[in-house]
């Protein structure tokens, strides 16, 4: 893993790793916020849950994602953070990050861009999340995910990570996935799809 361009050696020499169950909670909602957090390993979990107890995950965590970006704005965090499988994370504490950013531009310009890019991928969830096609929300995904092949996607996870990130169920995902492959559309194997 590359070392993302808004951590300068400061910010690195500071950051703190921490093993997680899983399972385990990192931080919960109310707590005061120490910083943000990448994931080094495996994967951990956003979520809110509301005034019925009905949980509504907000992101889903892998290897080099980043969470809790706007802890370094706010006194405590909004949601609770839980790993969902045996995870690393590593702590980018507030003081530390913020400072660097104030003293260097170009520090500050980087962290700006990964938080664009960030904007940029969750409007496309939502944009895929009104479509209302199954098949449709597929093919969204693939054109927008296809390497420089121009045929290859890479999947992020398991299938049932992604069924939860175009917003279907996995049963709906495996149907459409055998239906568009019957159909000579995709080619899978594992961790990729082909577009045919």
């Amino acid at each position: 893993m590359t070392v993302p361009a808004w951590r300068s050696a400061a910010v690195q020499a500071h950051a703190i790793d921490r093993k997680l169950q899983a399972g385990q909670t990192l931080f919960r909602a109310g707590a005061k916020t120490i910083g943000l957090y990448e994931v080094v390993s495996c994967k951990v979990m956003l979520a809110r849950v509301d005034a019925s107890g009905r949980e509504a995950i907000l992101q889903r965590a892998c290897a080099g994602d980043t969470l809790a970006e706007a802890s370094l704005f706010s006194f405590a965090y909004h949601c609770n953070a839980i790993a969902t499988t045996d995870a690393v994370v590593r702590l980018y504490p507030k003081a530390v990050l913020l400072g660097e950013l104030k003293r260097d531009p170009k520090l500050l310009q980087a962290f700006a861009a990964m938080l664009a890019q960030q904007v940029m991928a969750l409007r496309s969830q939502l944009e895929r999340r009104n479509i209302h096609s199954a098949r449709d929300r597929v093919r969204h995904f693939l054109t927008l995910n296809v390497e420089a092949d121009g045929r290859t996607v890479a999947l992020p996870g398991t299938l049932k990570d992604l069924a939860a990130d175009l917003g279907l169920t996995h049963e709906a995902l495996y149907r459409t996935l055998a239906r568009m492959a019957a159909d000579g559309e995709i080619k899978r194997a594992a961790g990729k799809i082909k577009i045919a």
